[in-house]
């Protein structure tokens, strides 16, 4: 996988550089499936494990990218966004030629399902609070409450790593799911415990993986958010189709354009 830097209005757009450069935006119209992991679609030609990557952009203020891929799978590593994040803030990101258009959220708007809900509210900076309820010993209650800075993405929400319980694991890659899986790449979560030898990143780190996934599903928006998020017992399939709703939902937000200048990365 490599970063191109891409001008303003472009968005963050994935090119498969081993089907002719094709070339598929990062947008909600382009989901496809939503099972563990978020893949998006265009014309047959997908691209899997979308939401770390798109996490890290959105979390680090990246507005414009072009991302090259050589599979259909966004790279894993460690099953965090930790990695995507070090790499962007080494090699940095350039300001344009070009305003930034933000969403404003001006109406409180919610979406349940389930005994899981999404709510956003109006606020004039962008901040998420995420609740989760697990019957496991390592996890239980969880809630975090954290203001989306560059700043406070990359050193309490980017290194969170992905979960899951291994009775699952099976069944999952016969669906053709996390065939790269492994204790390197996630936390594997026993009946009572965990199978990796390494400690937690942090106390809650699972928490902190839901608001990574929430965010990287929430830059299918399109457009940098000032709002208030507060999540429940969310996943991928809430969040996109949160999304979705919410722009559908053109009485709760405007555009609103800021003096600050649109961003793209520079070469990754």
């Amino acid at each position: 996988m490599r970063i191109a830097p891409a001008v303003a209005g472009t968005g963050v757009v994935f090119r498969r550089v081993d089907l002719d450069n094709f070339e598929l935006a990062a947008n909600v119209g382009s989901v496809a499936r939503v099972a563990y992991a978020t893949t998006l679609m265009k014309r047959g030609v997908w691209i899997s494990t979308v939401e770390h990557l798109l996490s890290a952009l959105y979390g680090l203020g990246i507005d414009n990218a072009i991302v090259e891929l050589d599979n259909f799978e966004v790279p894993i590593l460690d099953g965090s966004a930790l990695a995507f994040a070090e790499a962007i803030q080494r090699v940095g990101s350039r300001e344009l030629d070009s305003p930034r258009n933000y969403i404003r959220i001006t109406k409180s708007f919610m979406l349940e399902e389930n005994g899981k809900s999404i709510a956003i509210h109006p606020a004039e900076t962008f901040s998420i609070e995420y609740h989760i309820d697990f019957a496991h010993p390592l996890i239980g209650n969880q809630n975090i409450e954290i203001e989306l800075t560059p700043k406070n993405y990359a050193q309490f929400v980017a290194p969170a790593r992905t979960f899951g319980f291994y009775h699952e694991v099976e069944a999952l890659q016969a669906n053709g799911l996390i065939r790269g899986g492994s204790l390197t790449n996630a936390i594997v979560l026993t009946e009572t415990g965990m199978l990796n030898e390494t400690s937690l990143r942090f106390p809650d780190e699972f928490v902190r993986h839901k608001t990574l996934d929430l965010l990287g599903d929430f830059a299918l928006i399109g457009a940098p958010v000032l709002g208030r998020i507060a999540a429940n017992r969310a996943g991928h399939a809430l969040h996109t189709r949160f999304v979705a709703a919410l722009l559908d939902s053109t009485d709760h937000w405007n555009f609103s354009m800021d003096t600050e200048a649109s961003v793209s990365i520079t070469a990754l």
